[in-house]
């Protein structure tokens, strides 16, 4: 275990679990802030449960994706982003901003992509959690990094080890992505093939280890699964090989980033405290002392 506990924050996953697991809120001036609200209350919890003491968060932009020129149908079923979370970005952001948290974002990737990156990066010298909404980034899970996430509502937490994550689906860390690739993802628009549910494609990957040996038996007629299943997979082999690589998060985007600049604790409460009254986070403001190393 490292003395250095790094709390990579999944931001745009975060807000969306937040706002509908809240009730509407608003301060006086009538700007909704309840997924600022549970946003950091998560945010706290998951601080004090780990013993954080290095934050960085990671957003999405408004910019297509490599993944979009990928597959043109990649995320095309998802509703736009409610005006109740858009509008609180910009608030979560300057939060953070006097928490003097780096923030990362970058054209052409998303979210996920900054927070494997930053995981690759940071993990020989700290331990490392993401804090998220989902549970997209459990392919980056291993002996140094969890994904921390909730259960019912916000108030429940579970954090996913390598155990874990073999223990719910059937498969490890470094096979999620395989996993994904035959199950789909429609939340994401990601085909997967047709008719294979997560117990099959578990025990597709349990017995073959990956798609890419998946497809090698069943081109040398030696995968032993009923015939609907033999079909499906031969049906769907394109989309089976596109999922994977839009499941697939980019490990090397060019950021700077250095874990010293997320060291924790270094900000002025005065100024928090001054945000979370204009926001009418009263009952937020004794948290501040909690996590302020410094005036």
């Amino acid at each position: 275990m490292s003395d250095k506990k790094l709390i990579i924050i999944d931001g745009h996953s975060l807000l969306y679990r937040a706002f509908h697991a809240l009730p509407p809120l608003t301060n006086k001036n009538g700007q909704m802030t309840n997924a600022v609200y549970g946003f950091l209350l998560i945010l706290f919890k998951a601080i004090k449960d780990v013993d954080a003491n290095y934050l960085v968060a990671c957003f999405d932009t408004k910019k297509p994706t490599f993944r979009h020129e990928q597959f043109d149908g990649y995320k095309a079923h998802r509703a736009p982003m409610p005006e109740g979370i858009a509008s609180q970005i910009p608030i979560m952001k300057k939060v953070l901003e006097a928490f003097c948290v780096p923030v990362f974002e970058k054209e052409g990737f998303e979210a996920d992509d900054l927070v494997a990156t930053i995981s690759q990066k940071a993990k020989s010298d700290a331990d490392v959690f993401i804090v998220s909404g989902d549970l997209d980034n459990l392919q980056l899970v291993d002996e140094k990094v969890k994904v921390y996430t909730m259960g019912k509502g916000i108030k429940e937490s579970v954090i996913y080890d390598e155990g874990r994550v073999k223990e719910r689906f059937g498969v490890s860390p470094s096979q999620m992505n395989d996993f994904k690739a035959l199950t789909g993802d429609s939340s994401d628009n990601i085909p997967g093939v047709l008719g294979i549910g997560k117990t099959i494609a578990a025990q597709l990957i349990q017995n073959y280890g990956s798609i890419e040996n998946i497809y090698l038996e069943l081109a040398t007629d030696t995968l032993v699964v009923k015939p609907k299943i033999k079909e499906a997979l031969k049906n769907d082999k394109d989309k089976a090989f596109l999922s994977l690589k839009l499941v697939l998060t980019d490990k090397n985007v060019n950021i700077n980033f250095k874990l010293e600049d997320c060291k924790f604790g270094n900000f002025d409460r005065q100024k928090i405290t001054s945000i979370f009254l204009e926001l009418g986070f009263h009952t937020l403001i004794d948290k501040i002392s909690t996590y302020a190393r410094t005036t």
